[in-house]
């Protein structure tokens, strides 16, 4: 019989490994390859805060899981997994409803023979009160298109000149992070782009932007020489940026530190922490830990089911030497992929499975158009130092390594072609 192999998450890692596995195992009928996702369309999560600011129209970067499937010999199921039956070698999907709350497909159970779960992580509010009711997050596309849409009703009231509507803007940023310290950037960007195309009710500099940060410094994951620099940066554009403040509630106009400080925002984002989804906490006995990740083994399988791996931010990996795991990072999923791509294959041939090493590549972070700012890691160099127009064309080649990995060389190549060309027929930002 063919080896089932269930990959459960469509994100950059999961999307990679049902690619190169489908192309490999599935092409020459060695296995068997499935791709499980609730949504029909991937977008990289690392761009959402482009999508939220509007700088990217989400429908002309997203893929086609069904196209995808097709493409790269794999099957692709609709659903959200909801249980395990690890006796039964068998997942359990939710059904699937459509906007009339019709019932799209049915619950089903789906069997396996090896299961690999990258379903990725959510934001952790850590229980923040009125986080949850107030507070839009950036996990999905569909939450950040909201967030877009919500930013965009501001400027279109004020266009249509309402007495009753305030002609400026405030948004507050909980975590400065990665995602919220390019998110600030982009709105700063996107101020001066709706201003230009003539919503300029609201001035640029009447979009206040405050990013908190319960930490001593910006950018707490990277070294202090890439946060110093974006900090300045950030100021310089006019971002408002609070260290050592924890929030402690948040309102339906406002957010409160710990220390009593009151900070007036229209839109608020929280972008701080993550954690696991929730269902995977204890699944069927699997070991997670006090943030809903399953506990993994170097070789990247659960510690209690050599038939089930995971990877990417749902699984907490341990860094040999150290007493921390690999970071929640894209370059971690993209490594831990093409690991698995090679492990799955070892072990339908019965032989042993190689271990997980993080390596680190540097990191770098997207100031819009302003900047970029990041270090190069290599065995030869060191630690190299990037800031400006060849930080910026680093990051964006990131997008593009992705890409590659998905669409192969020639298909990417057009696809660049093809965003260079639409440039000069369409917006600078999604006005819509």
């Amino acid at each position: 019989m063919t080896h089932r192999i269930v990959i459960v998450g469509g994100g950059a890692g999961g999307l990679e490994l049902a690619t190169r596995l489908g192309k490999t195992l599935g092409k020459r009928g060695t296995a068997s390859v499935m791709l499980v996702d609730a949504n029909l369309t991937h977008i990289w999560k690392p761009l959402l805060h482009e999508v939220a600011a509007g700088s990217l129209n989400s429908s002309e970067d997203e893929l086609n899981y069904v196209a995808q499937a097709k493409w790269n010999h794999f099957e692709f199921q609709l659903g959200r997994m909801s249980g395990l039956d690890r006796a039964q070698k068998k997942i359990q999907l939710a059904a699937t409803y459509d906007e009339a709350g019709l019932e799209l497909v049915p619950a089903r159970e789906v069997a396996y023979d090896s299961l690999v779960i990258a379903v990725g992580s959510t934001t952790n509010d850590f229980g923040t009160q009125g986080a949850a009711q107030h507070c839009l997050f950036l996990d999905t596309r569909k939450q950040a298109e909201r967030f877009h849409q919500q930013l965009l009703n501001h400027y279109l009231r004020a266009h249509a000149g309402q007495t009753d509507v305030v002609q400026q803007i405030s948004v507050a940023i909980v975590g400065a992070g990665a995602t919220g310290v390019e998110l600030a950037a982009e709105l700063h960007n996107a101020a001066h782009e709706l201003a230009a195309y003539g919503l300029d009710r609201i001035k640029p500099e009447n979009m206040h932007i405050t990013l908190i940060e319960a930490g001593p410094r910006v950018l707490p994951a990277l070294p202090e020489r890439i946060g110093g620099p974006v900090h300045k940066t950030l100021e310089k554009l006019g971002v408002n940026v609070m260290t050592n403040a924890a929030v402690s509630e948040v309102t339906a106009d406002s957010l409160i530190t710990a220390d009593g400080k009151v900070i007036n925002a229209s839109l608020k984002v929280w972008a701080a922490g993550i954690r696991a989804p929730g269902f995977l906490k204890d699944i069927d006995g699997l070991e997670t830990n006090r943030i809903n990740q399953l506990q993994v083994l170097p070789t990247l399988q659960t510690t209690r089911d050599e038939n089930i791996f995971a990877f990417g931010d749902c699984a907490a990996c341990p860094q040999p030497g150290t007493d921390r795991n690999v970071p929640p990072r894209a370059q971690a999923a993209h490594q831990q992929a093409s690991l698995l791509a090679k492990s799955l294959k070892l072990r339908i041939e019965g032989k042993p499975l190689p271990v997980y090493k993080y390596t680190d590549y540097g990191s770098l972070i997207s100031l819009s158009r302003f900047s970029a700012v990041g270090n190069l890691m290599g065995n030869l160099t060191g630690s190299v130092m990037l800031e400006g127009w060849l930080a910026r064309m680093f990051y964006v080649s990131l997008y593009r390594m992705h890409q590659m990995a998905l669409y192969g060389a020639f298909r990417t190549a057009m696809l660049m072609l093809g965003s260079k060309i639409g440039r000069g027929t369409e917006p600078r930002l999604k006005l819509h």
